[in-house]
């Protein structure tokens, strides 16, 4: 997106990309169809220690103006819940839209390619660079060595998520090397794991999905959970990992839309002979309602609902309504979908994504210290910070 906008303002661009191909991520978002934006996007929707900074390129390039482009290239797509788009056919066909706007603009696009050095021009010890060449890049090519000079440089690395789709540290090494400071990195958009007795319960009810509300400290969000064989994932957990840290608990609502301990008791009035997991299986899975019986009420699993207290009723109610875990961990970068924090926003210019400090060199996308929820957000973060710096380089 940076690439084709600074080719859009006759600007000679050239993309080096690290990966045998481009576009990795592209590829395999959205399960291959691309979640490439969200009708709703506010600066809410993204996380940073300065909430304001993203405002202004989210209002430059908004989400109409990607589904603009979208539209114009006869690009199909449909909405999903909470607003998400995503392609119809292939992510593939987001991945060529914006390789043909590249080739129009004139982008050159190298694969293959590794940073080597970085040097600063106006710090060395030649004559003074004139205003086209502030800076020195040199990098491999399938093992031959290449040095070029440019007038702007823009970081667009990502981060540290999947490695296997190039994520790497590269651009924090690059901020680092401008004694530029870092907000505190961790995985972002990423299951949970556990390491005590819950564990061989995700085992158990590994494919299970439901819909829940999960709470961790001030945060909530509502959507599908999924136990997995190390843990839990879905939507709603993905979400609420953005504002976990280790040690903290998380609260699960397993029945978000009712209050558990007041149909309990409403149920014991008029199904008093019925087993309490009979009860449940009317709004829980069966394996689940079995695991729950183990947990909350083992020592009563063949009572009938009248041979329980009310006390006990409001008990396991509050506990379906509020049940409380710990991970142990996050599954890590290696599944993260995004990388909380990087480089930090206040030595950033919001307008033009250019280092305050240093004259030609930009930061866009992850590798700063701005983090979108899940539902296309990072995506939107991608192009409008892409386009605020490519009007500027």
């Amino acid at each position: 997106m940076c690439a084709l906008t600074a080719a859009a303002q006759s600007k000679h661009v050239l993309v080096l990309e690290k990966a045998n191909k481009i576009g990795k991520k592209i590829l395999m978002s959205g399960g291959g169809r691309c979640n490439f934006t969200n009708y709703f996007v506010e600066a809410d929707n993204f996380i940073s220690q300065n909430p304001h900074f993203c405002k202004a390129a989210l209002t430059r390039f908004s989400q109409w103006d990607f589904i603009a482009m979208v539209e114009r290239h006869g690009i199909d797509y449909e909405e999903r819940k909470h607003g998400q788009l995503f392609c119809k056919n292939s992510a593939k066909d987001i991945l060529n839209m914006l390789l043909d706007e590249c080739e129009q603009a004139g982008v050159e696009i190298k694969t293959h390619c590794e940073v080597t050095q970085l040097v600063d021009l106006s710090n060395s010890n030649t004559d003074s660079p004139n205003d086209q060449t502030r800076y020195q890049l040199n990098y491999l090519q399938q093992e031959t060595a290449f040095t070029i000079s440019c007038h702007s440089i823009v970081i667009a690395t990502g981060a540290l998520s999947i490695p296997t789709l190039g994520g790497s540290g590269l651009g924090y090494d690059l901020a680092r090397q401008f004694s530029l400071p870092l907000v505190p990195r961790q995985a972002g958009l990423v299951p949970f794991m556990f390491s005590d007795a819950i564990k061989p319960i995700c085992e158990r009810l590994s494919g299970l999905a439901l819909e829940v509300e999960v709470n961790c400290k001030a945060s909530s969000f509502k959507e599908n959970m999924l136990f997995t064989h190390r843990g839990i994932s879905g939507p709603v957990i993905l979400q609420i990992s953005n504002y976990w840290m280790p040690g903290d608990e998380i609260s699960i609502n397993l029945l978000p839309e009712i209050n558990a301990s007041e149909w309990l008791l409403s149920s014991k009035q008029s199904q008093a002979k019925t087993l309490l997991r009979t009860v449940l299986q009317q709004k829980l899975a069966k394996s689940l309602t079995l695991e729950l019986q183990k947990l909350f009420w083992s020592d009563m699993s063949e009572k009938s609902l009248a041979e329980f207290s009310d006390k006990q009723l409001t008990t396991i109610g509050n506990k379906l309504n509020q049940w409380q875990l710990k991970p142990s961990a996050t599954e890590g970068y290696r599944t993260a979908e995004v990388t909380l924090g990087g480089v930090d926003t206040q030595v950033i210019s919001s307008k033009t994504m250019e280092v305050k400090q240093q004259p030609g060199l930009y930061f866009i996308g992850e590798v700063l210290d701005v983090t979108g929820h899940l539902g296309g957000y990072n995506f939107q973060w991608a192009w409008s910070s892409g386009y605020s710096a490519g009007l500027f380089v």
